[in-house]
């Protein structure tokens, strides 16, 4: 049976914004990131308390239901917004400037719906897509391929999972889940598309950590729980073709876009102490603190690194939404070009936040470092998500594409 454990204490139970409704024309990018926008504001006025509780964000969740923008990706057809991957980013950093968290789980929900798309026939994903839009489906992952538990086939027919998976960002409060297993007889790696009240899940409200402390990434525990074979994604399959092989790029570009916005952040804030707050240093020889040369040097570091991420992110969402056009056309070249855009947006992105995030404290003042304002919560939340695959890893990468001209070699985080 289902347990869905969230403790009252953990849940906001108001939104102080009114909450968007789908309009005629949403699908248009200016009206779209004025509704993220909107929603932003809202989230902002409390996201330094409930950084503190900690605990699954209902309201919050359910003013992104009611905005409609749950339907973002999906398009016109189906009932969704029909936006590019570039708007859809812009909606992610929008969010993230307000509240990590929520954009954290936010886009991967459109990741999950992604990852239908790419690794499932039509007759799956056309289905999902037209429910997610008019029943405002919020998706969750389950997926996380370094938890490896097995799926067995019964003798009815359909696959018994059982196990259990770490860092299920979204699944708490969601509809349908992705979820993964190695088969038990070949080994091959299965994923597949479930409901999140299917009787043998149950969703631990166990995450808690430093930062991201709003996605609820914690555990889910399968029990004999039944996987059909239609919700089985095998046509194309995981990571088979250069076209499936966009996801892990588009989860990439969707963390360098979360970790652009925790930057912004952290600059926005640090621009308002330095201005109101902050006192001169004696030794400046200043009046004011915004005409101390050594702040206004760490500002134009923090700038020139700001817009270097702002372009690479864009040119890579750029490249994204033509990988996408192309469909099943797409190259592995194609893809490989792809896969150098995405990693150098999220190195410079990881590089320049946790700078920003740090350095902040330096041109804002000792009155920044008040415990109620919680600004530390920029570097927890990009620590966090910084560790979700090492930069190491990707660096390399980018070193083998400029000595020897060699493109990353696609798997779940490159």
């Amino acid at each position: 049976m289902h347990t869905f454990m969230v403790p009252t204490r953990s849940v906001s139970t108001t939104i102080s914004i009114d909450e968007p409704r789908p309009s005629p024309g949403l699908e248009q990018p200016a009206t779209l990131r004025q509704t993220a926008e909107q929603l932003a504001a809202g989230f902002a006025k409390t996201a330094a308390e409930r950084d503190a509780r900690g605990g699954t964000p209902k309201a919050e969740r359910d003013a992104l239901r009611a905005s409609g923008l749950l339907g973002l990706s999906i398009p016109v057809a189906f009932g969704g917004l029909g936006a590019s991957w570039r708007t859809t980013l812009d909606v992610v950093r929008t969010l993230a400037r307000a509240d990590s968290s929520l954009a954290h789980v936010f886009g991967f929900h459109h990741l999950m719906l992604a990852t239908v798309r790419l690794f499932g026939a039509p007759s799956q994903w056309e289905s999902w897509f037209g429910q997610t839009a008019r029943h405002r489906w919020f998706w969750g992952n389950a997926l996380n391929p370094l938890d490896e538990r097995t799926i067995s086939r019964t003798q009815a027919g359909w696959r018994e999972f059982s196990g259990q998976k770490s860092f299920c960002s979204g699944a708490l409060d969601s509809e349908m889940m992705i979820v993964s297993a190695r088969d038990a007889d070949t080994r091959a790696l299965l994923i597949a598309a479930v409901p999140t009240q299917r009787s043998g899940i149950s969703i631990s409200d166990d995450w808690d950590n430093i930062g991201q402390r709003q996605t609820d990434s914690g555990t889910v525990t399968f029990e004999q729980v039944r996987v059909e074979h239609h919700e089985v994604l095998s046509n194309p399959g995981p990571l088979t073709t250069p076209f499936a092989c966009v996801r892990p790029l588009i989860a990439q570009l969707i963390l360098a876009n979360v970790y652009l916005g925790i930057a912004e952040a952290a600059f926005d804030d640090a621009r308002h102490y330095t201005l109101n707050e902050a006192r001169p240093w004696p030794a400046s020889k200043v009046a004011s603190t915004d005409d101390d040369p050594y702040i206004l040097g760490q500002y134009g570091e923090f700038w020139i690194g700001l817009e270097s991420v702002r372009l690479l992110a864009g040119r890579a969402a750029e490249r994204l939404d033509a990988a996408w056009a192309r469909d099943t056309a797409l190259t592995g070249a194609e893809r490989g070009e792809l896969a150098l855009a995405v990693a150098s947006a999220r190195v410079a992105a990881a590089r320049t936040g946790l700078e920003l995030c740090t350095r902040m404290f330096d041109v804002a003042g000792a009155r920044a470092t008040h415990g109620a304002l919680r600004l530390d919560r920029h570097w927890r939340n990009l620590r966090t998500h910084t560790l979700h695959d090492p930069l190491a890893y990707k660096i390399r990468e980018l070193g083998e594409w400029a000595l020897k001209r060699s493109y990353p070699t696609p798997s779940f985080y490159s």
